[in-house]
């Protein structure tokens, strides 16, 4: 199946972020907040009404909203416009540099092949040496940040190589069709999306790399005055994840409808090799190891301005109690 991508497209298929004013209002004191993204667990959550389920003996209401990339996510989580929400490893390491208002609760590890650098099918570049001197679009304090300097640096090239262009996923969409980059490092379900349309290709993925853990983050204040609660809701995700890998072909049904996304999209996503739903729980030492590596790259190579301290932002069941 084709998928026709264009600026106007991406914006039907609700890809554009949701962080709108409306978001910025205040919400009733019993309803959760949650910012997700297409390529989150949380879609899934949302689809087969997980939170509703859970929350409903205590009269909470869930009110969702959706986000395109997330650094627009978490700076709506730190000013208190989001309770919880989902990113991939690099927006808790921007948003902490900024001393955002936000802790890690949980984490989960996704696929190796989750991440990769598109070019156009036509294009001269064959290999990630050849990305020198090109202009590359991902967007500034996403996962594919991070992919684009490991990538690059299997070349032994460096961001000073190249030209960043910092653009969220519908944006990056319309200037890879028109022809304004030479790569786009993007990715899942976008990558998967992209897969399927005839002028890309794939010119690596992040296969070989180190093993990758995307995290769950809650507003600080929310999490210190309701312990209990965001326990309730990594539990949640946990075990809906797991029901989730249990049945693939119901998973891949809800996601397609929560997303707007093809089924043939969400089955290439969530059958990648290594993808496993059910890897997700609170945040372990082995996870505050890895994004404490992350954030020390990133402040080595001068992109955040001061070097971070992961397990003094991490929340757990212990340190509520």
């Amino acid at each position: 199946m084709t998928i026709a991508f264009s600026r106007r497209a991406a914006l039907g298929l609700g890809l554009a972020a949701l962080a709108t004013p409306s978001i910025l209002r205040a919400a009733p004191a019993r309803t959760l907040r949650v910012g997700w993204q297409k390529g989150g667990l949380l879609g899934l959550v949302k689809g087969a009404g997980a939170f509703e389920e859970a929350l409903a003996d205590q009269g909470i209401s869930i009110s969702w909203s959706e986000f395109t990339s997330g650094p627009p996510l978490l700076e709506a989580l730190s000013a208190n416009a989001l309770d919880f929400g989902y990113t991939g490893n690099v927006p808790p390491i921007f948003a902490h540099a900024a001393r955002g208002n936000l802790v890690f609760v949980g984490a989960s590890q996704g696929s190796r092949e989750g991440h990769a650098i598109l070019v156009p099918k036509d294009s001269p570049l064959q290999s990630v040496a050849d990305l020198k001197g090109q202009t590359i679009a991902f967007k500034r304090g996403s996962s594919a940040h991070y992919a684009t300097i490991k990538l690059l640096a299997t070349a032994g090239l460096t961001l000073d190589d190249i030209t960043p262009q910092d653009l969220a996923p519908p944006d990056a969409i319309a200037a890879f069709d028109a022809g304004a980059v030479g790569a786009w490092t993007i990715w899942d379900p976008y990558f998967a999306a992209a897969q399927e349309r005839p002028n890309t290709r794939v010119l690596i993925t992040t296969e070989r790399l180190e093993p990758e853990f995307s995290f769950y983050s809650a507003n600080g204040d929310y999490a210190k005055d309701n312990p209990e609660l965001v326990a309730r809701l990594v539990e949640t995700v946990q075990a809906t994840g797991r029901k989730g890998q249990a049945d693939l072909p119901a998973t891949i049904r809800i996601l397609a409808k929560a997303t707007g996304l093809p089924a043939s999209v969400m089955e290439r996503f969530l059958t990648r090799k290594g993808s496993d739903l059910g890897l997700v729980g609170f945040v372990e030492p082995r996870h505050v190891a890895y994004e404490q590596d992350v954030a020390d790259q990133f402040f080595a190579l001068g992109i955040i301005p001061r070097r971070l301290d992961i397990a003094s932002v991490v929340w757990t069941p212990q340190t509520a109690s």
